[in-house]
């Protein structure tokens, strides 16, 4: 069995923001010279999520969306009424710990014939909740 371990690293200048990492996922499947195996993709960072879904714009803007009405950013809200707890640490994060639990912290692809073995629409991307600073992505890929 073959193996390859990267990480790649990110500066996030916002906050929060989508990114493609699909075209450097299929270089390093590349690399590796796997034909057959399974490459993982995890964020390295518990602010921060891996996800696969359609590349549209829309649908990243109705994540936006959809994630600040369920965990909204509220870094000055009082505990007592009903902020975030995590918040008294000095962070200002708690939201984007939530986000992350919400989309998940990595996948896992199937690679057949040395390529990643997708869906048509499956495009894989780097979910930061948490940036303005210089972020990994570890990825393992392992098989034939």
């Amino acid at each position: 069995m073959k193996s390859l371990t990267k990480e790649l690293w990110l500066d996030i200048p916002q906050r929060r923001a989508i990114i493609s990492i699909h075209r450097e996922v299929e270089q390093l499947v590349a690399e590796s010279g796997i034909k057959d195996g399974m490459a993982l993709v995890n964020a390295m960072h518990i602010t921060a999520s891996v996800f696969i879904n359609d590349n549209e714009s829309g649908l990243h803007a109705d994540y936006e969306r959809w994630l600040e009405e369920l965990v909204p950013f509220n870094p000055g809200s009082d505990p007592s009424k009903g902020g975030y707890l995590h918040n008294r640490t000095g962070e200002d994060n708690a939201d984007a710990h939530h986000k992350r639990q919400i989309m998940g912290r990595e996948v896992v692809v199937a690679i057949t014939d040395g390529k990643l073995h997708l869906g048509p629409w499956e495009h894989i991307f780097y979910y930061e909740f948490d940036g303005k600073r210089r972020k990994r992505i570890l990825v393992k890929i392992i098989g034939e």
